[in-house]
């Protein structure tokens, strides 16, 4: 007889997603399963995002992991009482190190390199642990201040988002995203090319096969809960 408890839902290609497929299938997830994330893959995801790109390579980030209980209901409530945070068995909270920017590129590497460099590791890690199986979310909406005290940060780094991490307990829908011919200019900003069709005509195809493959991987995650008991 099966052991009732929670069930890890899984994409049933996941190990063979390449980087565009991670791409197109992450979700942002808010509803996680009551297990633990294994020690090898947590280590995999906090690489990701050591192997991000930076400005001059200075690799001004650092990862701070929270996995004890009371401490991650207080980065909830640090994220403006964002308590679906604390189901998450794990949290990663990515930290700037503006000052070491600022030495070489000056105000600009403070205020904007610091932010994109840690962005990049985010990311990283965002997509990592989707390849892995594992459901993440990145939060960047905080009380500074409480955050800082939580995590007792020094005065010269600066919080830039929490990575909630775990394995999912649902299955976000693809959200409204813009297409190609929205966002892309050609040469100069706000110039769009006369015949879109001749540049972005293969889109329409791409979109089709994509909602086929989602449809597949949906119809297939049903009929393996199905026998669930």
């Amino acid at each position: 007889m099966q052991k009732e408890g929670p069930v890890r839902i899984t994409h049933p290609d996941q190990k063979k997603l390449s980087p565009m497929d991670a791409i197109r299938t992450r979700r942002s997830v808010r509803k996680y399963l009551d297990l633990p994330i294994e020690f090898e893959k947590l280590m995999s995801i906090l690489d990701a995002g050591r192997l991000a790109p930076s400005a001059g390579n200075l690799q001004d980030w650092k990862f701070v992991i929270i996995v004890d209980n009371e401490k991650r209901l207080q980065v909830a409530e640090a994220c403006l009482q964002q308590y679906w945070m604390a189901q998450a068995p794990v949290h990663i909270a990515v930290i700037a190190e503006p000052k070491k920017q600022e030495r070489y590129y000056g105000k600009r590497g403070e205020q904007v390199y610091s932010l994109l460099n840690a962005g990049a590791a985010l990311e990283n890690m965002l997509l990592a642990a989707h390849a892995q199986g594992l459901g993440a979310c990145w939060v960047s909406a905080f009380e500074e201040s409480i955050l800082r005290r939580t995590l007792k940060l020094p005065d010269h780094v600066n919080p830039v988002g929490i990575v909630t991490l775990g394995y999912p307990d649902e299955k976000p829908v693809a959200p409204m995203k813009f297409e190609l011919h929205n966002v892309v200019f050609f040469h100069e900003y706000g110039n769009r090319v006369k015949d879109e069709a001749e540049i972005f005509g293969d889109y329409a195809k791409y979109v089709s096969e994509a909602l086929q493959l989602a449809r597949k991987w949906a119809e297939n995650t049903l009929q393996k809960l199905k026998h669930v008991k």
